[in-house]
């Protein structure tokens, strides 16, 4: 039985991960930080998985990840962890790269000091693309310019460059999956896609009356994350490690997607939404599309879900959530 560690796993990623790794045969060690909160909702139903055991941590604290390499001995690790909302990394710069970008540098660390032949898997982004004034037509590949726009975004490209480094430089099986936006009904409800969802859901139910949302203007190409765990899981089964674009190849703008969510839920989003300057971004990236032809070919991965269909499993769940509360 193969044991992989997944940083971050009562996250959107990590419960899907966890719960595909765990269909696969694998134990799974879940790292989740220590809050005042219960935060586990998002695994709730694989709690009682024999093969499934739950530590705390955090990205700051180096001993901790040398104790867990030790005490199980993974096969794999995959780094999902971080302070991950780049509106909010303006506002939290220093934890932000303290966690995005010093905490991939502790687990490559920890693994080269231990045992170099575990296989560690990087959530890279499309944000390291940022603001670029020539975005290529069919969309950013493994090799496009990086130019990153918020803090965010900049320790996700230390982190990336630091994988390639320790690849190059120690021959380990390390990855970066650069995952264009990914989206679920397990999205946090302060990221957009989710703010809209569960917006339109309290909405009907005359539960809200109005949305507040930012740049509507933004384009990017949304995928579901449940079809990108699938990725980074595959990179890791491949002979020779490597980076890879995630993406569908298609972009939608937030307008573009509040109307598709309201017109789904029979609505007027126009009748309910209000434009606040404190959501824009100091500096936006107006468009991020991916090409991840070399991820389809190499790795035998192309998304399961469309658009409309992610948008619409998102409304309807969250339709069931706002109705549990009446």
């Amino acid at each position: 039985m193969k044991t992989a560690i997944v940083t971050g796993v009562t996250g959107q990623d990590g419960s899907y991960l966890a719960e595909f790794l765990l269909s696969k045969g694998y134990r799974v060690v879940g790292l989740k930080r220590r809050t005042s909160l219960i935060n586990t909702e998002r695994i709730d139903h694989i709690y009682e998985d024999t093969n499934l055991k739950l530590e705390y941590y955090d990205l700051d604290d180096t001993g901790c990840i040398y104790k867990f390499i030790q005490k199980y001995e993974p096969d794999e690790i995959y780094n999902l962890g971080a302070q991950s909302h780049v509106r909010v990394s303006f506002d939290i710069p220093e934890h932000t790269v303290n966690t995005v970008a010093l905490g991939p540098l502790r687990i490559l660390e920890a693994i080269k000091n231990i045992n170099d032949k575990i296989k560690f898997y990087q959530a890279s982004s499309s944000e390291m693309f940022g603001n670029n004034p020539n975005p290529p037509p069919q969309g950013f590949n493994e090799d496009s310019k990086l130019m990153p726009a918020s803090p965010y975004a900049c320790a996700k490209v230390f982190a990336h460059s630091l994988v390639r480094n320790y690849r190059d430089s120690y021959g380990m099986h390390v990855s970066s999956g650069i995952l264009f936006n990914h989206e679920s009904p397990r999205r946090g409800e302060t990221f957009v896609t989710r703010k809209i969802t569960m917006a339109a859901a309290r909405i009907k139910l005359g539960l809200q009356s109005k949305l507040c949302l930012g740049n509507l203007d933004s384009q990017r190409d949304w995928g579901h994350a449940k079809d990108y765990v699938e990725a980074m899981w595959a990179m890791l089964q491949q002979p020779d490690p490597d980076d890879y674009v995630i993406a569908t190849g298609e972009c939608y703008s937030v307008k573009e997607f509040l109307e598709e969510v309201f017109t789904y839920a029979g609505m007027d989003p126009y009748e309910y939404l209000d434009i606040d300057e404190r959501l824009f971004r100091p500096q936006e990236v107006p468009y991020l599309l991916g090409d991840s032809s070399k991820a389809r070919a190499k790795l035998g991965w192309k998304p399961k879900y469309t658009f409309s269909s992610l948008v619409r499993e998102m409304y309807d769940v969250d339709s069931k959530k706002v109705e549990g509360y009446l």
